[in-house]
């Protein structure tokens, strides 16, 4: 007979098409770590069904606008930030490659936004961002600077998408169709793909700032006015990454 032991390692290395003949094999086992293996496979089986649904969920949109032959979905990071750059994604997911776990990226872990960039990297059809820094969003607003970025990003494309699914915005200056969905990212699987790739690009951005300019702590809030930042802005004035438009109180 086999220990427990061993019948966990079988479980562990299941993936989850294997796990319905785990369950099988082992469901008429009658010892307690078994039966407990059992039941945390159905419940990893049940997981996986809910993903898929509420992925099929967040598919409203592109199943929507399915007679477009290029969808892509647009998402920014870092509108809000004291320093630093705007960052805006733009990805086109292939309708044959699943990706699961696809979200608004600040309901993610800092670890699974890492994980699902590389995915999205390695599965999308294409995906590209555009990057606008704290000098442009000074000259002419950050509204303006966001839209430039969101520009950039469909022309970093290796495709021409024909419709843009936008996070709650119309970018002014480009010809294809355009859908604004509030709260996008939560709602349409290619904007939360997007806002994830922005989300990434822009920390790992301030995160090496903060190499730069340690005493502002940018690894840590990524630019946000966070009290500590604050302090620091008035303890040694502002850093030369610091939008002055949005400091002006601070200093």
């Amino acid at each position: 007979m086999q220990t427990i032991g061993e019948i966990r390692a079988i479980y562990q290395a299941a993936d989850e098409f294997m796990l319905p003949a785990f369950i099988r094999e082992y469901e008429g086992d009658e010892r307690s770590g078994v039966q407990a293996l059992v039941k945390k496979a159905g419940k990893d089986l049940k997981a996986l069904a809910d993903e898929r649904a509420r992925m099929e969920k967040m598919s409203e949109f592109e199943n929507k606008y399915a007679e477009f032959t290029c969808i892509c979905g647009i998402d920014e990071a870092g509108r809000g930030p004291l320093a630093g750059p705007v960052v805006a994604g733009a990805v086109v997911l292939d309708p044959a490659e699943e990706i699961l776990y696809l979200n608004d990226s600040k309901k993610l872990s800092a670890a699974k936004r890492d994980e699902l960039y590389d995915i999205i990297m390695e599965k999308a059809i294409s995906a590209s961002v555009g990057i606008v820094d704290h000098q442009v969003i000074d000259e002419i607003n950050i509204l303006q600077a966001t839209y430039q970025a969101m520009r950039q990003a469909v022309a970093g494309l290796s495709v021409s998408p024909d419709i843009l699914l936008n996070d709650a915005v119309t970018i002014p200056g480009l010809p294809m169709k355009q859908v604004a969905i509030v709260k996008g990212d939560a709602r349409s699987k290619s904007i939360a793909a997007a806002s994830i790739i922005a989300k990434v690009t822009r920390d790992r951005i301030m995160t090496e700032y903060d190499k730069q300019y340690p005493e502002y702590g940018f690894a840590g809030h990524k630019g946000y006015g966070a009290a500590a930042h604050i302090e620091a802005i008035k303890k040694y004035g502002p850093s030369p990454i610091h939008r002055k438009t949005f400091i002006k109180n601070f200093i």
